[in-house]
């Protein structure tokens, strides 16, 4: 049995809410999973994601393989490079605690980008709302007895 970790689609129409799991590679999509790592959702600006590092870490060291979307989630919450570090814990080439040391200096670094993120969309959000609302302009009345004088 290969196990893979991959989105699982929840939600109505036209509004995708997914869950991450991990399941066997010949299981449906929204079928029968193994374990619910965390949660997707790509409405949000930025999309909203919530995911157990520690479980998704110990199914990629068991041999899990992530779907693309989600191999792109795991490097975006760090799980990847965590793993990266751990490798060379194991190999030797450092220690634990500059690995921890390297992950938390990059975690610091990453919440900060993703928070002016958020804020540079809300800004950008309200600007919108100041400007006019989602209304169109009214173009201005052309002069005249408004026929056509041929």
């Amino acid at each position: 049995m290969s196990a893979k970790i991959r989105l699982q689609r929840h939600g109505s129409k036209k509004r995708p809410f997914y869950f991450i799991v991990v399941a066997d590679s010949r299981a449906p999509r929204d079928g029968k999973f193994i374990q619910k790592l965390g949660t997707y959702n790509p409405l949000t600006v930025p999309a909203t994601i919530q995911l157990d590092r520690q479980k998704a870490l110990e199914w990629l060291n068991k041999g899990a393989t992530p779907t693309d979307t989600v191999r792109r989630i795991l490097s975006f919450k760090g799980v990847l490079y965590l793993k990266h570090l751990l490798r060379g814990v194991g190999l030797g080439l450092f220690d634990d605690a500059t690995a921890m040391e390297k992950f938390t200096k990059w975690s610091a670094e990453h919440e900060a980008q993703v928070k002016r993120r958020q804020e540079e969309a809300q800004r950008q959000k309200r600007a919108r709302r100041m400007q006019g609302g989602g209304r169109r302009p009214q173009q201005p009345k052309a002069e005249g007895n408004g026929g056509g004088e041929g």
